[in-house]
């Protein structure tokens, strides 16, 4: 993805994204190293509160280091609030699941759920507008929770359609 089209995803989040409410934004070691604060451009109603590191525990590709780990920054619109807007305060910064291949991309279910918990009641409306595998939706299911979520197709040629 472009870095226009991630600062217009991020600014149309911005706009939906309720005050004190969370983006979690799953960002490859390349992106972390050269840094994600360009993606938010004008935006200053999000900051940058949090990371947590995902042990993937398998070996992935790589070209100088082999990956075993992605990252979720985690972005929050003002005003800037932790002990009334997150209630699960034993989740580590390191978090270690192996994934069940659902989707190429697919992330760390017992995560996914943990983190929609904190930061969610029931009935609570999560937005995934990447859903990928949707592995977000069978969170929301367990948690009572609404969702509301899609993905990109990609043609055989990689393009949109």
């Amino acid at each position: 993805m472009s870095e226009v089209l991630i600062y217009e995803f991020i600014s149309k989040i911005e706009k939906v994204l309720m005050p004190s409410g969370y983006l979690f934004l799953w960002v490859d070691k390349f992106h972390l190293v050269e840094g994600v604060s360009s993606w938010f451009g004008d935006i200053s109603t999000l900051s940058l509160v949090d990371m947590i590191t995902w042990n993937k525990e398998k070996m992935g590709m790589g070209y100088r280091t082999r990956r075993q780990s992605e990252y979720l920054v985690i972005i929050q619109k003002e005003p800037k609030k932790a002990k009334s807007t997150w209630t699960i305060h034993n989740i580590p910064d390191i978090w270690s699941e192996k994934v069940e291949k659902r989707h190429p991309h697919s992330k760390p279910i017992n995560l996914q759920k943990k983190l929609i918990e904190a930061t969610t009641c029931e009935g609570d409306i999560v937005c995934d507008p990447a859903s990928g595998g949707y592995s977000v939706l069978e969170c929301c299911k367990e948690l009572n929770r609404t969702f509301i979520g899609c993905d990109l197709v990609f043609g055989e040629d990689n393009s949109e359609t």
